[in-house]
């Protein structure tokens, strides 16, 4: 009697530890089954632009304090997570630290444009450091390269250099040259503002 009671202690004792390697079994491959996805931070975007000036072509320097995303996505991968994005950038948020400055850009540049108070576009990844931007500025929708690195830390930069001239700008520029003519001449007298300026994007992934 005494050993069909230790033989059913054994059994039962058995079953329960096999139940509950059985439930932490399937716990650790449901772990392993959940993919960690990625997302862009809608709160740490900002946009840096550097334009020039003069002959000797002396920067100057700015960002855009406001720009929405759209078709924020959680993606398998940061690559995947900027794929697709769209953006839109009001020109009234144009910031150079000078108050001046920004009026004359926002009036004599971008007020002389079609339809642009607002800057759009759509990014497209085509490989692990490259990518296009369809641009929309001025009335018209062109792809800008770009290239993008991201950080240990999920810092994505993207970088692209735009030429002003493939938007039609030609008449912005010439509008804005002409009411900077002061600031925007060099030592040698000549009277410049440069058709290409330098795009900096800053974002973060969660």
């Amino acid at each position: 009697m005494k050993k069909l009671i230790l033989l059913g202690l054994l059994i039962g004792t058995s079953l329960l530890y096999s139940c509950k390697e059985t439930a932490k079994d399937k716990k650790n491959d449901a772990k392993e089954n959940i993919q960690k996805t990625y997302t862009l931070d809608v709160n740490k975007t900002s946009v840096y632009w550097t334009a020039y000036k003069t002959s000797d072509k002396v920067p100057v320097k700015g960002k855009f304090t406001e720009v929405t995303l759209e078709n924020v996505e959680n993606a398998l991968s940061m690559r995947a997570a900027l794929n697709g994005l769209k953006f839109t950038i009001p020109v009234s948020s144009i910031f150079s630290k000078d108050t001046i400055r920004d009026g004359k850009l926002k009036k004599f540049f971008f007020g002389v444009m079609k339809n642009t108070t607002l800057i759009s576009g759509e990014l497209k990844i085509t490989d692990n450091s490259n990518g296009v931007v369809a641009l929309t500025m001025n009335g018209l929708n062109k792809e800008l390269p770009f290239i993008y690195n991201v950080s240990g830390k999920g810092v994505i930069t993207i970088l692209a250099t735009m030429d002003l001239n493939n938007w039609n700008a030609q008449e912005a520029l010439t509008s804005l040259n002409n009411a900077c003519k002061d600031l925007h001449t060099g030592k040698d007298g000549v009277t410049k503002t440069w058709n290409d300026v330098a795009i900096r994007v800053v974002t973060h992934i969660k």
